[in-house]
């Protein structure tokens, strides 16, 4: 059970380490609803300093761009998560060495989020204990939805809902024979600007169109990967955004064409194919590169089945 107690002990001299997957949303027909944690990794070291604040060192991904003080998402995701169970904030030192790209929908923000409340997790380790769905409701609350923050907590493919409880999530096992392939773009994409360019209402076929897919996509990943292609078809949301990426839409469709699976990733401009054995990948991976008008890097990745990860290092004191 989770402790929401107001009484607050110090973790002084405490340092944990974080690790968390990259995700990707959607996959095709699952809007806001499926997540695919991805090995592509984010790692994070807090310490608790005894001077007050935060100083915050990014290395890789977003070095000399994203702050490095309390403004920074991850010591904002703490700061939130210590708050939520009454405990008083100490000051931190901060470490990131970070592999996700950004702007590009593998889910660095949600992995940000992820990273702050797992890394409040453990410092909190035998002051409040935080279950799962508190780590869920946390990181939900910040990111706004849970289709990103729960397969990067959780790993595998998550199906995530809200309830009137609270977000909620079923974690499944991907077939060993899916073979995620990612491919991302020099240019950049806003998630709230993908979201802007969504109508408020769909038609009624179109809705029961990506039902059945959605659901079929479910048998596919877990079960029957030879289904793929027919699975991520989907009429509510990537057309409508297509105008924002051209190129993204333009490859997707030339790789569907040719037999691929081939989705958007997240809010995008990456595309995701998920292949059914490791040889499509590379094949895919030539198309795009043959046919792309600017460059783009193909990530052969694996399916992330842990999730995020804490580790306490008690006796360090920094």
């Amino acid at each position: 059970m989770t402790d929401t107690s107001s009484s607050s002990v110090s973790p002084a001299g405490r340092t944990v380490t974080v690790r968390v997957p990259g995700t990707t949303a959607n996959l095709g027909p699952g809007f806001d609803t499926l997540g695919l944690a991805l090995a592509l990794y984010d790692e994070l070291t807090v310490s608790v300093r005894d001077e007050p604040g935060a100083f915050v060192e990014v290395h890789g991904v977003g070095e000399g761009e994203v702050p490095t003080d309390e403004t920074n998402l991850v010591v904002r995701s703490i700061a939130h998560t210590f708050a939520a169970y009454g405990q008083e904030l100490p000051g931190l030192h901060l470490v990131a060495k970070n592999a996700i790209p950004h702007g590009r929908g593998l889910g660095s923000s949600g992995a940000a989020i992820v990273s702050g409340v797992m890394a409040a997790k453990g410092l909190l380790e035998g002051i409040v204990e935080i279950d799962p769905l508190g780590l869920l409701a946390r990181a939900t609350e910040l990111e706004g939805h849970p289709d990103n923050v729960a397969p990067a907590l959780f790993g595998g493919l998550t199906i995530a809902w809200t309830t009137p409880d609270g977000p909620q999530f079923k974690k499944l096992i991907v077939h060993r024979g899916v073979s995620p392939l990612v491919l991302v773009p020099q240019e950049t994409m806003s998630t709230a600007l993908a979201r802007s360019l969504q109508p408020e209402s769909v038609p009624h076929a179109d809705a029961i169109f990506n039902v059945s897919r959605s659901t079929l996509l479910i048998a596919a990943l877990i079960q029957s990967p030879e289904l793929l292609l027919a699975a991520t078809e989907d009429k509510l949301h990537q057309s409508y955004r297509a105008s924002a990426m051209p190129e993204t839409d333009r490859l997707i469709q030339e790789l569907r064409a040719a037999g691929f699976p081939a989705v958007v990733s997240g809010a995008g401009p990456s595309i995701l194919v998920l292949c059914s054995d490791p040889g499509q990948r590379l094949a895919a991976a030539e198309l795009v590169g043959s046919r792309a008008a600017t460059p783009w890097q193909a990530l052969v990745l694996a399916v992330d089945f842990k999730g995020a990860t804490v580790v306490l290092h008690p006796d360090e004191v920094k």
